[in-house]
């Protein structure tokens, strides 16, 4: 009982902003967070589900198109004026595609994407950085980016272009930052049935009806390393926690994938020691 206690505390006291926190995994991890006794801020365009989510959680909600840096500027200023500290800032808001050929990028398309992958991610760590600077306390900025930004293959052009930016802006800041205390990590998701990917399978086959369900199946039948396990969204959630408490104080500028071993020793389970 000591242990869970512990467990349950380990966030206690802390502010964070999760952006894409109203559903998938944002929605899991500000879930997480709150019952690890943190104050969290859901910074969303999806206002219903948003506003719903942070009632359950005892939280705030502000609307947040993360492509605009005011907005992302006033759900950290929310921060300050609610809380008066930012502690944590999970960067998780993102969309997917265009999918097709480099031949035929659609390149206002791509624009649109990187506003939001890519802009949003440099706002959300030049206002959260900002404020905990200015605090003199550090914190952890955390940025949700992709196993596509490790293996080709994986997601569209745009997509994995922009989530092996994220890894570089990472690194980067986290050189800077790291004098004022604050850590700077990426999560590397990898097959996690949610709705953004179930989107960008129904565009890529060309299967308006493919839904999570089968998004699942289809993961499955690509072979995990890891019998009888796909991810989950409470995978991520769990990575978050760690990489946004204490328990990480001394890992900064890491990746940490969450994808089974898929990226690293991926094979057929069949073809080998049988």
């Amino acid at each position: 009982m000591e242990h869970a206690h512990r467990q349950e505390e380990r966030l206690k006291g802390k502010v964070a902003i999760i952006t894409g926190g109203a559903r998938g995994i944002g929605a899991a991890t500000a879930k997480l967070f709150a019952l690890n006794g943190a104050h969290v801020i859901i910074a969303d365009i999806l206002d219903d589900l948003g506003l719903g989510l942070a009632d359950a959680i005892g939280g705030r909600y502000i609307h947040c198109d993360v492509s605009r840096e005011s907005d992302v500027e006033a759900a950290v200023d929310l921060a300050m004026t609610w809380r008066g500290q930012l502690d944590i800032i999970f960067n998780n808001a993102g969309i997917g595609g265009p999918a097709g050929s480099i031949t035929s990028l659609d390149m206002s398309k791509m624009r649109g994407l990187l506003a939001v992958n890519l802009d949003g991610i440099v706002h959300g760590i030049k206002h959260a950085a900002r404020a905990m600077v200015a605090r003199g306390r550090g914190g952890s900025i955390l940025c949700t980016t992709s196993t596509a930004a490790t293996l080709g293959g994986l997601g569209s052009h745009a997509y994995t272009m922009s989530k092996a930016a994220v890894l570089g802006l990472a690194r980067s800041t986290a050189l800077e930052l790291g004098q004022h205390g604050i850590r700077v990590n990426c999560i590397s998701p990898h097959g996690v049935p949610s709705e953004m990917l179930a989107s960008g399978y129904r565009e890529a086959l060309g299967n308006p009806e493919i839904g999570i369900k089968e998004v699942s199946q289809i993961i499955k039948e690509r072979g995990n390393l890891i019998l009888g396990r796909t991810a989950t969204m409470d995978d991520v959630a769990h990575a978050a926690l760690f990489l946004a408490s204490d328990d990480s104080g001394f890992i900064t500028a890491h990746n940490l994938v969450v994808d089974g071993g898929f990226t690293s020793a991926h094979c057929a389970l069949s073809s080998i020691h049988q």
